[in-house]
């Protein structure tokens, strides 16, 4: 069974930093779908898409933002799917800015952070593979070799 991902990021300029995670999400045989929408700039189409997530088959959804970093809690707030933040550098202190934004949600809420950047990238991956292997022991045993092997990917 493939479990489809959806990976939101604000702007073109962010897609380097999210397809750091492609590697991982190919070991975990998790489609992902890598999608430009932004909180501030297209709000109705972020919101119709998190609204429809889970009808369209999604099981988790990851945004990755900057600065402002609201996009994480604007799907967050059409969806009841799990929410992984990914804040993004080129802010303030290049990323604090958008690690406060997206851990600081209100209770109610809940949006899952990840560190800032290419790590934070791939670490959401990795943290869908833990999510969805509650219920696929296929998966329980592939997060078991990434473990042997160091936390890390074989070629």
């Amino acid at each position: 069974m493939s479990y489809k991902v959806a990976f939101l990021i604000g702007s073109e300029s962010d897609r380097k930093i999210a397809e750091s995670s492609l590697p991982y999400f190919n070991y975990f045989n998790l489609h992902l779908d890598l999608l430009v929408m932004s909180a501030h700039r297209n709000p109705h189409e972020v919101s119709e898409f998190a609204s429809n997530a889970r009808k369209e088959g999604y099981s988790i959804l990851i945004c990755g933002a900057g600065m402002a970093a609201h996009l994480g809690g604007a799907v967050k707030a059409n969806t009841t799917l799990p929410v992984i933040g990914v804040p993004l550098p080129g802010g303030m202190m290049d990323g604090l800015d958008s690690l406060l934004s997206t851990v600081q949600m209100p209770k109610g809420v809940p949006v899952a952070t990840m560190s800032v950047g290419k790590s934070g990238a791939i670490n959401a991956a990795i943290f869908c593979a833990e999510v969805l292997s509650l219920n696929n022991d296929e998966l329980a045993m592939k997060l078991d070799e990434f473990k042997k092997n160091g936390a890390t990917i074989s070629a």
